[in-house]
């Protein structure tokens, strides 16, 4: 099964904008999973990600600032 999540052309801002509150969520999920965490490993695993998705998102912004005809996005979530 798969999910179509983005397809399609997006303007330099809502690419942006999606792609920010994208990697926001999944920060958050992260962040929610370190409150409940047991394991100092899993911690660590998890402060590690999160700092990877800030990273590739800081990375993904100064890419799409620098196209002036916008942005084409695409994520397909494929479910096993």
């Amino acid at each position: 099964m798969n999910i179509q999540l983005l397809k399609g052309k997006f303007s330099s801002k809502d690419a942006i904008d999606l792609l920010t509150q994208l990697a926001h969520v999944k920060i958050k999920y992260h962040e929610n999973k370190i409150k409940d965490a047991d394991s100092e490993e899993d911690i660590k695993m998890r402060e590690t990600r999160i700092k990877e998705i800030q990273k590739d998102l800081f990375e993904a912004r100064k890419h799409i600032e620098s196209s002036a005809n916008g942005i084409s996005l695409e994520s397909l979530i494929n479910i096993n």
